[in-house]
């Protein structure tokens, strides 16, 4: 597994809007739930480039995921809680 498709984020920035909600992504939060490293204006990542692990989800089913779920049922549960997100 070299090679994934790419997650098909449509970046809405609802879980950098979120980040409060997930004791993995508890570190990011500003203090209102939002990320640290987000800037609403723009819905762009600050340091996207070098963002944590956490906020990459190839890597995250990479090193954590990657013999539980296939690719393909990673992206739909990841979809899954966008949706929920999406929702609030």
């Amino acid at each position: 597994m070299s090679f994934l498709t790419p997650f098909p984020c449509d970046k809405c920035g609802m879980c950098c809007c979120h980040v409060n909600l997930s004791l993995e992504t508890q570190f990011l939060d500003r203090g209102d739930g939002i990320c640290i490293a987000y800037n609403q204006h723009l819905k762009l990542c600050r340091i996207y480039n070098v963002r944590p692990d956490i906020c990459r989800v190839d890597e995250q089913y990479k090193k954590n995921y990657k013999n539980k779920y296939t690719w393909q049922e990673f992206i739909e549960l990841n979809q899954i809680a966008c949706r929920i997100l999406l929702s609030k």
